[in-house]
């Protein structure tokens, strides 16, 4: 016989032995970021725990359980670092106090992404965006959005995060490369 466990708080009941009587999902993103100067060299790389806003979490939600319309469309942007930057849940494209975006990059829009499949609850982008420096900038981090204007406000913000290390100064002629992960 089973032995019955209390339900916490948001749960069912589950029992004894049921592996996934509790079982939950959060929201996860890392980028991995590195620069090479204008010669090709490496000159560092660092990761961010990203936050993933409410706004992405209710597209996520809505997309998948309520099967409301949705094109999957995914473009990053760089968070400015002439200021300490501090993302927030709450963050929206149209309100982000705690940040701005940097645009010193050549492309003419954010760079869009491309997927590999998703396995073991997670998916990541099947190569590293390129952002080719134009001018010399501070960065403090990164973001995932829905839309491809660079400065626009339109679109959902899925997630922000600046770099564990601190913000990063880059020289005209650096790219940076940026890879990231999403799981549940």
């Amino acid at each position: 016989m089973k032995e019955k466990i209390t339900a916490r708080a948001g749960h069912d009941a589950g029992t004894a032995g049921n592996s996934d009587a509790f079982e939950g999902a959060e929201a996860h993103g890392r980028y991995v970021v590195e620069c090479r100067g204008s010669d090709g060299d490496l000159k560092w790389t660092d990761e961010i725990e990203n936050l993933v806003t409410i706004a992405g979490k209710n597209l996520c939600l809505g997309t998948l359980m309520a099967g409301s319309a949705y094109t999957a469309a995914w473009y990053m942007g760089l968070i400015d670092g002439s200021t300490t930057p501090t993302p927030s849940t709450a963050d929206t494209m149209a309100s982000h106090a705690g940040w701005n975006e940097n645009q010193a990059y050549s492309q003419a829009t954010r760079p869009a992404t491309a997927w590999n499949a998703a396995a073991a609850g997670a998916i990541a982008l099947s190569a590293a965006l390129a952002f080719s420096i134009n001018a010399t900038a501070t960065i403090a981090g990164c973001f995932l959005t829905t839309i491809s204007t660079k400065g626009g406000t339109t679109g959902t913000l899925y997630s922000a995060g600046t770099f564990a290390a601190g913000n990063k100064t880059l020289q005209s002629g650096d790219t940076l490369n940026v890879s990231y992960t999403a799981s549940m």
